[in-house]
């Protein structure tokens, strides 16, 4: 398994108690006496998984001992699920079963439910996974396991927005997976695939595929990739190719190789190669392995932006589980990698840490596939939290990480909302593909409706003018359009790509007419996670001669004062402040304007009485208006008493020939009113 691991390692790897438990079947293997058995088992070992099933099969038909036959498909779907071809692992899983395989081998039952995960059938692998629990109730993966497909269902329905592609034109039919940033623009990415054209020759015992090589690919302004290439024979080699990292120029590579030497394991290790104009030098390997250990694997480069920090997976001595996460350092003095430093267990686990990722911001992405996830190698997030150190680990949840397999990411330049990941899930053109994403950008719209507060009729012709305004209180931006014939506008689009309404600002918008009161806005568009439209009802109001009303100010029984906070019998509270501050908006947002408040008494009382309290009232209103900062001299205080009713037919006789006490009272309290014409618009400021 270690010579392969780092180029195919998208495979669901055994859990090191298997591991033991193969090794305790191991003497089982020698004792077979047909030669097809023999040598699949030999073929096992090696991890020659393809070859393995053709003769496991054959021999599989020739054995009479029952307890062998459900071994031998056991073995076969061993093959299967190391491969990742998790339906023909359970075809064979289930063929031992009923061979009865489980009653000497309950591991059976937990390797079922991890193929079953892969295939999506979480509630028969639930099932599996609680009789294991019965024999083993302590098992840590088995545990996790459960509880990812209890809570899968509740996974998809919380599911992020991210839409997922396939990347047709780069993928085959073959496996092709972990692509890495190439140049600085982030338009070329080299890739791992086992396409036709592959430098290494023959079929790889393993897999049954081509052996796999670097590919690289561009692509134009419309988004479409170039014909992969393959990049020089100083870098792909007749042996397995696997994860790389460029420099941010794209001139230096690390990349993954997995040697292969007849009779000797070697393990994988990391390569670097540099650019020298349009060739690039020979792969030379990095020394990171610890001294006398070949047979140990390292491979799936990530680096920092300055090159100066390499994170990878390695199966070395002191980790926690399969294969960990590593980091080493760079020493510009020696010229050399330093001896590399296990993440810990706030990243690694019991299984297997694989495919790092550094993004722009410092943060860590990588696969793993022992903690509570959706199945197989869950793609996860680990915030930078100081130097060398990542904590907080979420799940990328669903549908970035599927049932399948999902490794391999990178992330578009500054954002994480876009980029690229490989998976193995349905959908794929052949084995592993390389998908793309990205969460579709949240559309901001902003619509506009001008209507005559009097009438209700449309206001062609209004102008509205949108400023933006950051959150300094620096302007951005400003545009003005009008109103159409329905008296309505659209910001959306300008152009293709460039809209009015953006996030994380704020929008200051004045609606103007001639002959009508100028109205204002404001809304901001931050932390908004749906598309919007925000929408402003303007209704504005016509000037003339006629007086304007607005909300109904109220006063003390006989009295000029205002009534604030004072509770009536409906249990509803009284604020004529709340009523006047209408009024200083609008004469805020009308600053030229001078105007007239009016106060109005109904005809109870004496005629000079009523005026008298009118004019008290009328002066209270601009009195409260003058505190909140209005200039004196833009408002003039009249009181009318009760010689203007509001309308014809509420005089005081006709409201003394109303039938009832309460139609009366009603009368009386219409004409009870404040409100205001507009004298002129020449005010100027002293301030100005």
């Amino acid at each position: 398994m270690k010579q392969f691991i780092f180029v195919r390692s998208f495979l669901k790897k055994t859990k090191l108690i298997l591991i033991l438990i193969f090794l305790s079947l191991w003497s089982g293997y020698s004792q077979s006496k047909n030669p097809f058995v023999i040598q699949a088992d030999l073929n096992f070992k090696n991890e020659a998984y393809f070859d393995a099933i053709d003769l496991y099969k054959k021999g599989e038909v020739k054995e009479k001992d029952i307890e062998e036959k459900g071994r031998i498909n056991f073995q076969i779907a061993e093959c299967y699920r190391l491969d990742v071809e998790p339906a023909q692992a359970e075809t064979y899983y289930k063929r031992a079963f009923k061979l009865k395989y489980q009653k000497n081998h309950p591991k059976l039952y937990i390797l079922l439910a991890d193929v079953l995960v892969e295939e999506g059938e979480y509630e028969s692998a639930a099932e599996n996974i609680k009789k294991y629990l019965e024999i083993f109730p302590n098992d840590k993966h088995a545990n996790i396991l459960l509880k990812s497909c209890e809570h899968y269902a509740d996974g998809v329905r919380n599911k992020t927005k991210h839409l997922i592609q396939n990347e047709r034109q780069i993928n085959s039919e073959h496996y092709d997976y972990s692509p890495a940033w190439a140049d600085i623009n982030h338009n070329t990415i080299v890739f791992v695939s086992a396409r036709d054209g592959s430098n290494g020759d023959g079929i790889d015992s393993r897999t049954g595929d081509s052996f796999m090589d670097l590919w690289s690919t561009t692509r134009d302004n419309n988004g479409k990739w170039s014909e992969p290439q393959l990049l020089p024979n100083s870098i792909n080699s007749k042996d397995n190719e696997g994860p790389s990292v460029l420099s941010p120029s794209g001139d230096e590579i690390y990349f993954t190789r997995c040697p292969r030497m007849k009779k000797v394991d070697l393990g994988c290790a990391i390569f670097y190669s540099k650019r020298k104009g349009d060739s690039w030098t020979q792969a030379k390997k990095i020394k990171l392995k610890p001294e006398d250990a070949d047979t140990l694997s390292c491979g799936h480069p990530a680096m920092d932006s300055e090159m100066k920090i390499m994170i990878f997976a390695a199966d070395f001595p002191g980790g926690y589980g399969m294969h960990d996460l590593w980091i080493s350092e760079y020493d510009p003095r020696e010229e050399n990698w330093m001896t590399p430093v296990n993440l810990g267990p706030e990243i690694n686990s019991i299984g297997d840490e694989m495919f790092p990722y550094l993004s722009e911001n410092g943060d860590l992405y990588f696969s793993s596939d022992s903690y509570e996830g959706f199945g197989g190698l869950d793609m996860f997030k680990a915030k930078k939290v100081g130097d060398n150190k990542w904590s907080d680990l979420e799940n990328l949840r669903y549908p970035l990480n599927s049932n399948e397999h999902d490794f391999g990411i990178i992330l578009e330049r500054n954002t994480d909302r876009r980029g690229m990941f490989t998976s193995s899930r349905e959908g794929t053109k052949g084995h592993d593909d390389i998908f793309n994403f990205n969460i579709p950008p949240v559309l901001l719209k902003y619509y506009v409706e001008v209507t005559n507060s009097e009438t209700g009729d449309p206001v062609p012709g209004a102008t509205i003018k949108v400023t933006t305004i950051d959150t300094s209180g620096g302007i951005i931006d400003e545009f003005v359009k009008t109103t159409d014939v329905d008296g309505t506008i659209l910001f959306n689009e300008i152009s293709k790509g460039k809209r009015y309404i953006k996030h994380d600002l704020i929008y200051e918008v004045e609606c103007q007419k001639d002959s009508f009161l100028v109205r204002k806005s404001k809304f901001s568009t931050f932390n908004l996670e749906d598309n919007k439209t925000f929408y402003d009802p303007f209704e504005v109001q016509p000037v003339s001669e006629k007086a304007i009303d607005f909300p109904e100010v109220q006063y003390a029984l006989d009295k000029a004062e205002l009534l604030v906070d004072t509770l009536q019998s409906s249990d509803t509270k009284i604020n004529s402040k709340d009523s006047l501050d209408f009024l200083y908006t609008t004469l805020i947002d009308n600053p030229s304007i001078v105007i007239e408040l009016q106060a109005h008494t109904d005809c109870r009382g004496g005629d000079d009485y009523n005026q008298k309290l009118s004019q008290r009232r009328a002066q209270s209103c601009v009195d409260y208006l003058i505190s909140k900062g209005i200039p004196a001299e833009r408002m003039k205080a009249v009181g009318y008493g009760e010689a203007k009713p509001k309308m014809e037919g509420l005089e005081c006789d006709a409201i003394s020939d109303l039938s009832t006490v309460e139609e009366q009272e009603a009368a009386h309290q219409k004409n009870r009113r404040t409100q205001f014409i507009v004298l002129n618009f020449d005010y100027v400021s002293k301030n100005n």
